[in-house]
């Protein structure tokens, strides 16, 4: 079952970012090997000047805001010539085979940030026209790829999995791992506040009203779902989303939730057609938002 979804990742540009190495030039670390200035002018004419391939890599204007050093120095930190795992190194680990891809836990930093990055890709894209777009893009990644270490530590109980898709490993071909990640999600396991149905449904709840620890409280919440445009109608949305959803179930999780935008209908009829039903009593609470929240009884 495939199904695409309006979100992208442009992959030239990603490679644009790093071979530039840090946006601002203040620390030393050293930009990746030259096969990927192969792979970045790939998209150009052989007759262009100079001066055109310029136009087209991504410079950070002289009046966009500076980015934090703190945010370089996490770039600088990152290896994204390093190989995707081999299939063998990651035996141990819960991954869900289709086609000519795996959806598995992401476990490298540089997973993270590619998954983030793909994130602010799914951003931004109808976003091109407006300035500095490059730029919050980059800062955007950066920002997520924090949150998402954050998210990805347990607290209270309550856990956050950031699941990726890659290419499947083929012989005698290696793959960096910023050219293997093509999709991404995150499997949040929550619990709902005491005389909750469903999240949300006590907006104006007590700061520290009680949370129902019991197993017919605990749910799922998947957010955050995006495939690389290259990737497109594959089917890697609707078997990354299966893949959640198992993996929910498997640890005894009986609900899940998602948002959707209320123009996103191909969001929607990919939900609807892995059995998500809408929550009619939370379409009046999300009216600001423009969203539904969609429920799974597994």
């Amino acid at each position: 079952m495939a199904c695409s979804m309006s979100i992208a990742i442009q992959t030239p540009e990603i490679q644009s970012l790093i071979i530039q190495g840090c946006p601002t030039r203040t620390c030393k670390c050293r930009p990746i090997s030259a096969s990927w200035t192969t792979a970045m002018d790939s998209n150009f004419s052989p007759t262009m000047s100079n001066k055109k391939k310029k136009e087209h890599s991504v410079q950070l204007p002289s009046s966009a805001p500076p980015i934090p050093k703190f945010e370089t120095l996490r770039f600088c930190d990152l290896h994204f010539d390093r190989l995707q795992p081999s299939h063998q190194e990651l035996d141990q680990h819960s991954r869900f085979e289709f086609g000519q891809f795996v959806a598995r836990q992401a476990l490298l930093d540089e997973e993270y940030w590619t998954a983030a990055w793909l994130r602010a890709e799914s951003y931004w894209e109808n976003r091109a026209y407006e300035r500095y777009t490059d730029h919050y893009k980059r800062k955007f990644a950066d920002q997520e790829f924090n949150a998402i270490k954050r998210r990805c530590k347990v607290q209270n109980g309550e856990s956050c999995t950031c699941i990726i898709t890659v290419k499947k490993e083929q012989k005698n071909v290696k793959r960096s791992i910023i050219k293997s990640v093509v999709g991404t999600l995150d499997l949040n396991i929550r619990y709902l506040l005491q005389g909750e149905t469903f999240p949300g449904e006590r907006p104006k709840a007590p700061p520290f009203c009680s949370i129902s620890k019991t197993p017919s409280s605990k749910y799922g919440y998947i957010s955050n779902l995006c495939v690389a445009k290259s990737a497109r109608r594959q089917g890697i949305a609707s078997n990354m989303l299966h893949f959640a959803v198992e993996s929910a179930k498997s640890i005894g999780v009986a609900l899940i939730f998602a948002h959707v935008e209320r123009n996103n209908t191909a969001a929607q009829s990919l939900y609807k057609n892995m059995g998500f039903e809408m929550v009619e009593m939370a379409n009046s609470l999300l009216l600001d938002e423009q969203t539904y929240l969609l429920r799974l009884q597994t």
